[in-house]
This record gives C-alpha cells, structure tokens and sequence, in this order.
C-alpha cells in the first residue's frame, strides 16, 4: 500500500493564478484542489485531511486573513502560506500571529512556493497527529460515569487532596465507595495511578479547564 500523494488545497479568486499553480504543484507530484473562494473551500473541505492551504490575501467577501481566523477557530489540521499581490507589514505580521507558515508576495518563485509547501505540509501531519491523540485521550475521559467525572473534576481542581477520605469528604460519600469508583476511572482511562491520570488531562489543558 502506498503512501498517498501530499494534498494542497489553493484558494485563490485569480483563475490564471490557480490553473498555473495547479499545473506547477501537479507535476510535482502534489495532489491539488483549487477553490475560487473562502467559502467554496469552506463548502467543501470537512478538516479530515492534513494538507497545506495556499490561500490569496486579497480576495472579496471572505479574505485570506479572515479565513484563517476561521480556520483557526475550527482547529483543522492545515498549515497556511499566504500568496499576495498587495498585502503590507502588518496583514504580514497578522497572518503570521494567526500561524501561517509564510507570507510570499506576489511574483514570487515556484521553486521557493514549492519549499514552503513542504514545510507547512509537515506542520500540518503534526498538528493532525496532536489532534488524533487528543481525540483518543478525550474519548478515554468520555467513558466516565457522572459521579467519575465527578472525582476527576475534584483531583484535578485538588491535586493535594486526592485521598479517598479527602475525596469522599468533598464529594459527601464513603472512602470505600471512592476507592471503587478510582480503579474503575483508571481502568477507563487506561492509567495506573492518578499522577498518571493528572498528565493524561494536561494534554488537554489548551481546549479548555476539563477535558470532559
């Protein structure tokens, strides 16, 4: 089974701009969707696939910046380079701010757009694994019942009061029940221990306070 070719998506209001870059990229060995607009890619695009966006500045309605806020928001596992004919400093240093890889203005080299693909490409298969595995992480955490969740909540808002007693004096039941319900959370959540089950929810700690 091979490998499949590296996806670059091109959202760009130019049709000459996107028929030359598709042909340029395509014989490179890149798979290539072009989209005429933001919210054709938008329309289109599920966040499924790991791929670099090469998207134009200066497009109507939606531009290249506001999409990428959008995409941001989204948490899509793409990587950005920005292609313009107009865009000044701070659009530069905005797109930048917002994650993108580079910010090339137009003319520019195919052989240096072709450099930054690659780049953003391995950024984005990154970012989709960060994604894959807190998805895997937040599924163990899914598993957990009401009053689980409970204890959770409590370890970690209280990791210097995680004793059974400590635990089942907060939450007003027996140090006995606690323990049954902790083997039952690690179990669950595949940990031995609940240090182990603190650092499982801190790789959740960017999306928000619990990882429920």
């Amino acid at each position: 089974m091979t490998d499949c070719p590296p996806l670059v998506f091109i959202v760009d209001d130019d049709q000459d701009i996107r028929t030359s870059l598709t042909r340029a990229l395509e014989q490179r060995g890149f798979t290539v969707e072009a989209f005429e607009s933001a919210t054709a890619f938008l329309d289109a695009y599920d966040g499924s696939r790991s791929a670099c966006l090469v998207l134009d500045y200066g497009m109507p309605d939606m531009n290249g910046l506001e999409l990428q806020v959008e995409l941001n928001s989204r948490n899509w596992p793409l990587a950005v380079v920005f292609i313009t004919g107009h865009g000044g400093v701070p659009e530069s240093v905005q797109a930048m701010k917002g994650g993108a890889v580079d910010f090339l203005e137009k003319p520019f080299r195919q052989s240096h757009l072709v450099e930054r693909i690659e780049a953003a490409l391995k950024i984005a298969s990154s970012r989709r694994i960060a994604t894959d595995t807190k998805e895997a992480v937040r599924a163990r955490f899914a598993r957990l019942t009401e009053r689980e969740t409970e204890i959770v909540e409590h370890v970690l808002a209280n990791p210097a009061e995680a004793s059974s007693k400590e635990i089942g004096g907060a939450l007003g039941i027996s140090p006995r029940t606690v323990d049954h319900h902790r083997a039952r959370i690690l179990e669950k959540t595949g940990v031995r221990s609940l240090v182990e089950l603190v650092r499982l929810a801190a790789t959740l700690r960017d999306d928000g306070p619990a990882p429920f």
